[in-house]
């Protein structure tokens, strides 16, 4: 009959004709030591979403959505009850005294006020800004714009993907303008960069990185001065997109650290038990 053992490529000896050695129980502590940590980092690297970007120039044909916005910042020497939003686009649209989801806090006894608004704008060049327009307030004497930016954020939170990835999403953190001149006219010129950021799960949020540069000038006659924040948006979108290895490829890679790991070690073993036994042959 046919002894199906004898396919077996995998050959045992038998203890008794081995002979264990102090080098080799060293060396084996050590190398299985080794598979562990090279299995754990392997399996951590697997379970962690590795990030891939792309750039395309977007067609602005295939959305009509807005941009949301979050703007906080304090002006310490002007009252809550004079500060407005204003909001004017290329697109044609004006809005004078936004007052929707806004908040004035007074700080400073009521000197000052911390102004917190979300709004959105549409994806066209314009600008916002911060000024007394709609309190209809003429006198330049009462009007001090010295202010600190806390935030000014575009598009969806990113929230902890934001460690995740480059770029900068809030530019204008903790911007302080306290000039010599109370009554001076401050500018953010803006440029706004559309970013996706896509999960593994194929779910898509739509962020804004931007960058700014700042003027800050005197105002003359009867300019009244404001705050402004002026965007242009460029046309190249950059895209985030978390992938992940396919687990064939993680199995891969565990009979490579393990049959390699082995493999070396037993030469390694096979080395030192030779030129041990050669040292002892000549020293005997």
């Amino acid at each position: 009959m046919f002894d199906l053992r004898r396919l077996d490529i995998y050959r045992k000896v038998p203890k008794d004709l081995t002979q264990p050695t102090l080098t080799g129980a060293l060396i084996s502590v050590f190398c299985v030591l080794f598979i562990v940590f090279l299995l754990i980092s392997e399996f951590l690297m697997f379970i962690t979403p590795e990030i891939q970007s792309e750039l395309f120039v977007d067609d602005p044909n295939t959305h009509h959505d807005r941009i949301p916005v979050r703007l906080n910042l304090t002006m310490p020497h002007t009252k809550c009850d004079i500060l407005g939003l204003d909001i004017q686009d290329n697109g044609g649209r004006h809005e004078v005294g936004h007052t929707t989801e806004t908040s004035k806090i007074p700080v400073d006894g009521g000197a000052g006020c911390r102004f917190e608004t979300v709004f959105s704008i549409n994806q066209v060049p314009g600008n916002f800004h911060v000024s007394t327009h709609a309190a209809g307030v003429a006198s330049m004497d009462q009007i001090n714009f010295q202010h600190i930016v806390h935030e000014l954020e575009f598009g969806h939170s990113l929230g902890a993907q934001r460690n995740k990835i480059p770029g900068s999403y809030n530019a204008i953190t903790s911007v302080i303008h306290d000039t010599n001149d109370p009554t001076s006219n401050h500018e953010y010129i803006i440029k706004i960069v559309p970013t996706i950021y896509e999960d593994l799960k194929g779910k898509k949020l739509a962020a804004y990185q931007y960058t700014y540069a700042y003027k800050g000038q005197p105002t003359y006659g009867q300019m009244i001065p404001a705050i402004w924040f002026k965007y242009d948006l460029t046309p190249i979108t950059v895209k985030y997109m978390e992938s992940r290895a396919p687990f064939y490829t993680f199995l891969t890679t565990i009979c490579a650290i393990v049959g390699g790991t082995f493999t070396v070690a037993g030469i390694i073993d096979a080395l030192t038990f030779s030129a041990s036994e050669m040292l002892r042959k000549k020293l005997s």
